[in-house]
């Protein structure tokens, strides 16, 4: 990765910096319920402040396309961050149709209203970055999980003033520079979910990098239905069994062990605590679905683990948002947890359900790391070039 220019490259000191910040939270009755992107990104914010700079906030909220809707104001966020940062919080409404005037000294902490009340945010559109750009003298990017996006408040201001990383930006690119590219080896990666459809670019680039690749959750059905097994009624994408293939003659050509359930938990209906049983995958019943992986695969991976410096996960391993077909990712995440905490793991996890899952086992906190990125972080895993990113690095 190349280097990236922070806040240890810059001197802020009574100079106006306009931040971008993730504040897509979530919001009921106007209150905000979860804090944690608000927490990630508190000690840049109380940094800037201590060294005399004056903070200015860029961010979006849901998908307004361009008008102003009042339900996806960002106004609501100014108290959870007032709470969060100690000190007042400024609300400044917009719909950034002319350039808003905004005094500030240092010390000042303003929340711009939603950029996506902007028609041209998401176009990257020139004369609205200019338009954000005259709001300060320097550009801190603290939002990772919106650096996959070419936007006016991501990249396109990032050429306009001088631009750095901010403390959670800069963790992030740390962390998964540290799983990827200068990894203490061997590198084994869990990918999970329901598909592999949705994850066919993430799977063909980390085969190529990782000594170990565990395969989980329902996108494991079409590997073992390409391999020949009867999956009885589980889901499973039969259209690709041909890339499935293919993905597996790539890993053992790059000598990427590839690691696929050897028995699953198998019940006839899709809902909670229903009647279920240990199958080997060579005799799942016709009538039965693959909710989870069994106590044997659990076996297989936690061994895997044991023989691994850096854990790579997404995605979890069964419909782990039921009881009893959580175990298998409750299991192995707790046992990722202990080797990280006896210093024998380094790991790291991203993605929206990863980031649910290693909650639910109450895991997450003994992880190395736990993105809360989405999209820029299955983006980043697939090999892809962040705009958000790219725009910060040394030129």
């Amino acid at each position: 990765m190349p280097a990236f220019r922070t806040l240890d490259d810059v001197d802020v000191a009574n100079k106006r910096v306009v931040i971008r910040l993730d504040l897509n939270v979530p919001i009921i009755n106007g209150e905000v319920t979860d804090t944690t992107r608000i927490d990630r990104v508190v000690p840049t914010l109380q940094e800037l402040l201590r060294k005399g700079a004056a903070v200015i906030i860029l961010a979006h909220f849901d998908r307004p396309k361009g008008k102003v809707v009042p339900e996806m104001s960002l106004k609501p966020v100014a108290p959870a961050l007032e709470k969060a940062l100690g000190r007042k919080v400024q609300f400044v409404f917009t719909d950034w149709q002319s350039a808003p005037a905004v005094a500030t000294r240092p010390g000042d902490v303003i929340l711009m209203e939603n950029t996506r009340y902007h028609g041209g945010e998401e176009k990257n559109d020139a004369g609205f970055a200019k338009m954000l750009s005259g709001l300060g003298d320097i550009f801190v990017n603290d939002a990772f999980s919106a650096a996959h996006r070419a936007h006016s408040s991501t990249e396109g201001i990032a050429h306009l003033l001088p631009a750095y990383a901010g403390r959670a930006m800069q963790a992030e690119l740390g962390a998964l520079q540290a799983a990827l590219e200068t990894p203490k080896k061997p590198v084994i990666a869990i990918v999970g979910g329901a598909k592999v459809s949705s994850k066919l670019d993430l799977l063909g680039n980390l085969v190529k990098k990782v000594e170990g690749l565990v395969i989980g959750g329902a996108m494991a059905n079409t590997f073992l239905f390409a391999q020949g097994r009867g999956v009885g009624k589980s889901l499973v994408e039969p259209d690709l069994a041909d890339t499935a293939r293919a993905i597996l003659d790539t890993a053992e050509k790059a000598s990427c062990a590839v690691i696929l359930p050897i028995d699953a938990i198998v019940a006839k209906e899709f809902k909670a605590h229903a009647p279920s049983h240990d199958y080997g995958v060579d005799a799942i019943p016709a009538d039965g679905m693959m909710l989870d992986v069994g106590p044997m695969s659990v076996d297989v991976v936690k061994a895997a683990i044991d023989n691994a410096h850096t854990l790579l996960w997404n995605g979890p391993f069964g419909a782990f948002e039921m009881e009893p077909f959580d175990a298998a990712t409750v299991a192995i995440a707790k046992y990722a947890a202990a080797r990280t905490k006896a210093k024998k793991l380094i790991s790291i996890a991203g993605g929206g359900d990863t980031v649910s899952a290693l909650n639910h086992a109450g895991a997450a906190d003994d992880f190395t790391y736990i993105s809360t990125a989405g999209g820029a972080f299955l983006e980043w895993l697939e090999g892809k070039e962040l705009p958000g990113v790219k725009a910060l690095q040394v030129r």
